[in-house]
């Protein structure tokens, strides 16, 4: 069985978009993940260093998401999942990037992509 890490709503401005009023006046980007990975030594140690320390996680998510622009979520959530998978203590990583203030001419509640990766074994 694998255990998980829920890490949801983080909320952080970023510069992404094909369009380039997206990149000059960024826009709000909402990122959950879920990490996949055995917390089973971390149970038996009640140690940080055998988990993934959530704070630290979220604040190299929030800079993925407020660094480099790129055009598509596709690629800022597969940066983020990357990021997720090189903490070494991870098996699998699902993100979701949501953008909510998507440039759609209708009314609409939220613009979401989800990719799950896994380590390579």
């Amino acid at each position: 069985m694998t255990d998980r890490i829920a890490l949801t709503g983080l909320r952080v401005r970023g510069h992404h978009g094909v369009y380039e009023f997206e990149r000059s006046q960024g826009q709000d980007f909402v990122v959950d993940v879920e990490l996949e990975l055995d917390l089973a030594p971390a149970a038996r140690s009640d140690a940080v260093p055998d988990t993934v320390h959530y704070g630290e996680l979220a604040e190299r998510l929030a800079a993925v998401v407020g660094g480099e622009p790129v055009n598509l979520i596709e690629t800022l959530a597969q940066r983020l999942a990357d990021e997720c998978l090189a903490d070494r203590l991870v098996h699998a990583a699902t993100v979701t990037v949501h953008k909510p203030q998507a440039p759609i001419a209708l009314e609409f509640t939220d613009v979401a992509v989800t990719v799950r990766r896994e380590r390579p074994r």
